[in-house]
């Protein structure tokens, strides 16, 4: 009987809220609607980057987003606004489930992995805040193989990294293209529909979908119990 997965995590908005982002965004732009926009910006453009061969920090990338959008807008932002969105997505709070899932897993007997954009130390800081930095057994940053997801290149990382066959990996993520990402490489995946993010119609689909990550929790519990 094949083992149980490792599980690993997507960070930002699959386990911490993106929401409490909105209010230095309301304050600058007048329209907390515009942190939406700078993080769907986020991420195209360090896909872009990846793809164009030119890897730049995820939170470098973050300041010149918000430059841009501010730009596009007319709005002047200074030095010390680029630092309150650094200090904002480094302190995010978890979403409220995701302290007590992420304990039934473990306690279910899954190992617990994180793959994010963020430096390891933006992530490890995020974490700690969250209070469960130490729920996870490792922690990887695209930084560590210089591609931002959804580039093959950082799966592959974290599969190297720990010495298993991909299939013996499943990411969980609120992000359909990091779910899609993940299965091309030859993962496992669950999908969390926070709000704002649903399944593709197109490519590569996750195993499981879930509204919550306790829901979530709940299916590979499930689906793996006898494999324990």
């Amino acid at each position: 009987m094949p083992a149980p997965p490792l599980i690993v995590f997507d960070v930002n908005e699959t386990l911490l809220d993106l929401r409490t982002m909105e209010p230095i965004f309301e304050r600058i732009f007048d329209d907390k609607g515009a942190m939406r926009l700078w993080f769907a910006n986020l991420i195209m453009y360090s896909a872009a980057l990846t793809v164009a061969g030119c890897y730049v920090p995820f939170t470098d990338i973050g300041s010149a987003v918000m430059k841009m959008l501010a730009d596009t807008r007319g709005v002047t932002i200074d030095d010390a606004d680029k630092k309150e969105l650094t200090e904002k997505f480094s302190t995010m709070s978890p979403h409220p489930e995701v302290a007590a899932a992420l304990r039934k897993l473990r306690q279910a007997g899954f190992r617990l992995f994180t793959l994010t954009d963020n430096l390891l130390e933006v992530q490890t800081r995020q974490l700690e805040h969250g209070g469960i930095v130490d729920l996870f057994e490792r922690r990887f940053s695209a930084d560590g193989v210089k591609h931002h997801k959804p580039s093959p290149q950082a799966y592959a990382y974290v599969a190297r990294e720990l010495a298993v066959e991909p299939s013996q990996l499943c990411l969980i993520a609120c992000h359909t293209w990091d779910t899609l990402g993940a299965v091309a490489s030859g993962w496992n995946a669950a999908l969390i529909k926070r709000p704002g993010n649903d399944l593709l119609g197109v490519g590569p689909q996750p195993q499981i979908v879930g509204d919550s990550l306790d829901h979530v929790a709940d299916q590979l519990i499930a689906r793996h119990k006898e494999k324990f």
